[in-house]
């Protein structure tokens, strides 16, 4: 049976601590994130004949790769788990493999121009349930984990 999106989400008025600093987090889980990536793609690049001269593709590959399995497994990356934060789809539930690549392909497309990042940033901070533009495509929403 079909139900409305994001009828199954907390409301932000009545259960705000589901979102409370949970725009600020997902900042900081990022930049953990960044520096995790960078940390396995450098030996990569390193003990590779080519990789020195492909870096940013290899950077590119390994962070896809990496957002999208983590998200598949437990709905967040471990920026994310370490922020105490995770993605739920419009139904309230873990995001699946198949909600997971949706989420990470958007991601990098939002990353690919600096007015998509700054356009996404600027509606985490404005919107009801901190959603960036991948998020509102999707129907997604990062929340603060249940103690």
């Amino acid at each position: 049976m079909y139900s409305e999106p994001l009828s199954h989400l907390p409301d932000p008025e009545t259960q705000a601590g589901f979102y409370d600093g949970v725009t600020i987090k997902r900042g900081l889980a990022w930049v953990v994130d960044v520096i995790l990536i960078a940390l396995i793609t450098l030996p990569i690049a390193l003990f590779t004949v080519v990789g020195l001269f492909v870096i940013p593709l290899i950077y590119l590959t390994v962070g896809f790769l990496y957002r999208w399995i983590t998200i598949s497994n437990r709905s967040a990356t471990p920026g994310m788990r370490l922020m105490a934060i995770e993605l739920r789809n419009a139904w309230g539930e873990r995001l699946d493999t198949g909600q997971a690549l949706l989420h990470t392909v958007g991601y990098t497309v939002t990353m690919s121009t600096v007015l998509l990042q700054l356009g996404s940033i600027l509606l985490m901070f404005l919107s009801e349930r901190g959603q960036g533009l991948t998020d509102m495509v999707l129907g997604t929403v990062a929340l603060n984990r249940r103690a």
